[in-house]
């Protein structure tokens, strides 16, 4: 879907899209220490694994706003 047929998102999405970029945030912290610490190397390379997928969670949300960037109504103070 191009930009041309994008709606903006609203208020509601936008704080859902805020909730869930902060629940992978946390997930990566978790998983992150999860591997550092943990003696088993089977343990440690699936920690490592869902890093990458809460990584490429969240560049993905990100991607995602910046392609909504412009349809962004702007505020005037």
């Amino acid at each position: 879907m191009n930009n041309m047929q994008m709606k903006p998102l609203s208020g509601k999405e936008l704080d859902y899209i805020s909730d869930s970029l902060s629940n992978e945030n946390m997930l990566i912290k978790l998983c992150a220490a999860a591997k550092s610490v943990s003696a088993n190397p089977q343990i440690s390379q699936v920690m490592g694994q869902h890093l990458q997928m809460h990584e490429q969670h969240t560049h993905q949300m990100i991607e995602m706003m910046k392609q909504h960037q412009q349809m962004a109504p702007t505020q005037s103070h």
